[in-house]
């Protein structure tokens, strides 16, 4: 397991910047990501249907790199804690299998209560904004050290196989 240290809202300051979050979009991703939203629109998971799009094959979800923007804030900066009060995100380009996101946060200002806005930018391997977005979270009151519980692993579905 891993430990993590959050940053609390005292120690925020304008400007600071997170640890990149990084993640490879895998064929699994993309399937299990259908599967826990429902979201079966084919032009993330049918080649054939695809191809005949603008995007010429498949697709990760929008949201699916929206997740990872959750992510690297509840677990990177602010970190544990942290209680999302809202996103705006710009799709700028489209998320493929294979590519590798990298999430970079940057707080933008503190605001009353504890709250705080975060520039919340998505680049692809070739350094391309592929998402534009701004949080507002609840930043966390106290330091805290947590340990990141592990998530189950999931047989590969059959088109992995």
């Amino acid at each position: 397991m891993t430990q993590v240290t959050n940053t609390p809202y005292e120690a925020l300051e304008v400007g600071q910047k997170n640890e990149e979050f990084v993640k490879r979009v895998e064929e699994r991703d993309i399937q299990l990501f259908a599967a826990m939203s429902g979201d079966h629109n084919p032009v993330h998971l049918d080649a054939e249907y695809a191809a005949k799009t603008i995007f010429r094959e498949r697709i990760a979800h929008g949201m699916f790199t929206g997740a990872l923007i959750s992510a690297a804030v509840a677990c990177n900066l602010p970190g544990p804690g942290t209680v999302y009060l809202g996103q705006q995100m710009s799709f700028q380009k489209p998320v493929k299998i294979g590519d590798t996101l990298t999430v970079r946060l940057e707080i933008l200002e503190k605001l009353p209560k504890f709250k705080v806005r975060i520039a919340t930018n998505v680049y692809n391997q070739n350094n391309e904004l592929v998402i534009a977005g701004e949080a507002e979270i609840l930043a966390p009151r106290k330091q805290q050290t947590v340990q990141l519980v592990t998530p189950p692993t999931f047989e590969p579905s059959v088109a992995e196989a």
